[in-house]
């Protein structure tokens, strides 16, 4: 691959990659996945998504677009002779978006302490003060 050559730390876990070998692709009892096979595949993930993602920039590119969308992985995976694959990944494509619809939204710390603004400014000042003058009684 040596087009990669600039791209040589990319990579994808090989957690991940085991995990989808021994769960998804469940080879046949006696069957073992050799780990020079699994470094293969990584490469080849790591290919396939980088001339999708090149092909994806370049059409959002000549729509003057700046955010690569689903429309353009589309249309990449057509041009370069995927279209077998279009459908499975618009498929995920909803279901992750529907999956960040459902999940819960963070609570961040200032709506989960309970104070209003105004009460959190004064308890700053008042920390700010008696920091002070902890540090000039530190310095007198």
């Amino acid at each position: 691959m040596d087009a990669q050559k600039g791209t040589d730390d990319l990579s994808l876990p090989k957690a991940t990659v085991q995990k989808i070998i021994t769960e998804i692709l469940q080879p046949s009892p006696g069957v073992t996945f050799a780990r020079d096979a699994r470094d293969l595949l990584i490469d080849c993930c790591v290919e396939f998504i980088t001339l999708i993602s090149s092909e994806a920039n370049e059409i959002a590119e000549k729509e003057a677009k700046k955010t690569i969308g689903t429309e353009h992985i589309d249309k990449a995976l057509r041009e370069l002779g995927f279209p077998e694959y279009v459908q499975e990944v618009l498929t995920s494509a909803g279901e992750h978006k529907e999956a960040l619809k459902t999940r819960e939204k963070k609570v961040n710390k200032l709506d989960q302490c309970g104070l209003s603004e105004a009460e959190l400014l004064k308890q700053q000042e008042e920390l700010f003060k008696s920091a002070n003058e902890k540090y000039n009684q530190g310095h007198a």
